[in-house]
């Protein structure tokens, strides 16, 4: 598993957020990470003074598609589970004002005609969800055809995106 934060430093803890999940940390030992963002979206927030910061991966736009399964598991959609995010790291003493926050994912993956075009209904919900929030977004990868991996390292707010063009580095910090 080259993909593994683990692998790469051995003092950092990893806890892996599924699809329709969420994971915050404060303590600097942990990384977060999430693997295989499709038209899935995931959004890193960072609190850099309170160096708290978390990730959900959101598969959904809207939890009226679902309202029961929204009650069990608000995180799977974006206007339920994205301010659960931001009150949870509130819970952490970060600040919503401080936080900064990237968006990846949304990608369309499925071969021929998308009629449900979920990915684009993500990215519209996100946009709409961290606007209201007045959340600061400091970078997105959203959009295309390539699913996404995130790793946020909670010491030092760094993300580490790999996608089919390669790794980069977004300093939340």
């Amino acid at each position: 598993m080259s993909d593994s934060p683990i692998t790469q430093n051995k003092d950092k803890q990893n806890a892996v957020v599924g699809v329709g999940d969420l994971a915050v940390s404060n303590k600097a030992t942990d990384m977060l990470s999430t693997y295989a963002l499709g038209s899935c979206i995931a959004i890193v927030a960072y609190d850099s003074q309170a160096k708290a910061g978390g990730i959900i991966h959101f598969m959904l736009p809207d939890s009226s598609l679902s309202p029961q399964k929204a009650q069990g598991q608000p995180t799977m959609f974006a206007d339920t589970g994205i301010p659960m995010l931001f009150r949870t790291l509130v819970g952490l003493s970060a600040e919503r004002e401080r936080i900064k926050t990237f968006v990846a994912g949304g990608a369309s993956v499925i071969t021929g005609s998308d009629m449900f075009k979920i990915g684009e209904r993500n990215i519209l919900a996100a946009k709409k969800v961290m606007s209201a929030l007045a959340v600061s977004v400091v970078k997105a990868d959203i959009g295309g055809v390539s699913n996404r991996t995130l790793h946020l390292d909670i010491a030092t707010g760094e993300v580490l995106l790999k996608t089919t063009r390669g790794t980069a580095k977004i300093d939340l910090a």
